[in-house]
Formats: C-alpha cells, sequence, structure tokens
C-alpha cells in the first residue's frame, strides 16, 4: 500500500515538472526565438510606442477613420466574447436594425451595409473588416478628411493596397486589418486624434 502511494506521488511529481515546468519553458524558448513578434503579442510600435496590437480590434469612432466590426463586449479584451443571441432573437434583431439605421445615415451615399458593419464576431475583437466593408466607409473618411478629389484616388489605392489575401492562399476570405489601415491613413493624409 505505502509502495503504491509513493509510486503514485512520485509520477505526479514528474508529470507537475515536465507539463507545468519544462514543456512550458521549452515551448516559450521556441515561440520566442523563432516568432519573436507573435510570441510578444504582434504588437505595433510607432517610433517606439506600442500602439496596439494587429491581432485585436480598437474601437475608433471618429468619422476620420475606418471603423471596426461592431463589439458585443465593448472591445474589452478580458470580457470578450459573442452575444451569443440567435438569429430569431428580437434583442439581437433591433441591435442589427439600430447599426444599420446610423450606419446609412452616416453614409448617405450607400444602400445596403455589409454584414460584417452589423454583425460582431464570436470573439468581439476581430480587427478584421472586408474590403466591401471598408469601401463602404471610404466616402464619409474621404468628407471628413476634407480630401480633394486626387486624394480621394490616394485613399482608394492606399484601401486596395491594404487588402491582406487569405492565409496560406485558401484560407478564409481577403480582409483588411482596421488599425494598420488607420495608422496608414495617418501616415498618408495626417494624424486625427482617434
Amino acid at each position: 500500500m505505502l509502495n503504491t502511494v509513493f509510486i503514485a506521488l512520485r509520477t505526479l511529481f514528474f508529470l507537475i515538472f515536465v507539463t507545468g515546468i519544462f514543456y512550458p519553458i521549452v515551448v516559450t524558448g521556441f515561440s520566442e526565438r523563432l516568432f519573436p513578434s507573435q510570441s510578444g503579442g504582434s504588437l505595433i510600435r510607432i517610433n517606439g510606442q506600442i500602439v496596439g496590437s494587429e491581432l485585436l480590434a480598437q474601437k475608433f469612432t471618429k468619422d476620420e477613420y475606418f471603423w471596426p466590426r461592431p463589439s458585443a463586449a465593448d472591445f474589452a479584451t478580458m470580457a470578450s466574447g459573442a452575444s451569443n443571441s440567435s438569429a430569431t432573437n428580437a434583442s439581437l434583431k433591433a441591435k442589427v436594425d439600430e447599426r444599420k439605421d446610423f450606419l446609412l445615415k452616416k453614409h448617405p451615399d450607400q444602400s445596403t451595409v455589409p454584414p460584417d458593419l452589423l454583425f460582431a464576431s464570436g470573439s468581439g475583437l476581430d480587427p478584421h473588416i472586408s474590403p466591401a466593408a471598408a469601401s463602404f466607409q471610404m466616402q464619409r473618411i474621404a468628407t471628413a478628411r476634407k480630401l480633394s478629389s486626387e486624394q480621394t484616388v490616394e485613399l482608394k489605392k492606399l484601401l486596395e493596397e491594404s487588402i491582406e489575401k487569405p492565409s496560406f492562399g485558401f484560407i478564409g476570405e481577403k480582409r483588411i486589418n482596421v488599425l494598420r489601415l488607420n495608422l496608414n491613413l495617418n501616415s498618408k493624409f495626417g494624424k486625427i486624434d482617434p
């Protein structure tokens, strides 16, 4: 009996060491050496200052910037997640209708709103929007920033250059990272505090 307890305790301590200490140190060491940016949170720095992560959406509300997808958790990283409301939920329908009315009022040149601007992602922190969602917002930004027709053409070119291809060429869809696009917008047309 005592021998069985001793074997069980030795096994327990061995597994604690392997899975709780050795394995995490090895994996962390490899990831920091092979993927330093990703293991550090894919942070975006400008002049040494951290301005965000390319993996997490940030809240942009000014008319001079591209807006991300809505967030069920108001872009909070600790309480991230979806609303878990079904398509038949009256509260979700009311929220979507409210978002649609707001977006169409802000974009009078448009008649239909891309779905990714109406519905939150599963995490509520998706940093990407579709090229259609970015194009939908382009005229609002050009008007708010008082861009000339030549600058509006440059804005469209900037938008097209910001399109990321599907991962590995076939996983997912084309997308645009909102934070990177807004940083490029600041760089090209001047910074406005978000």
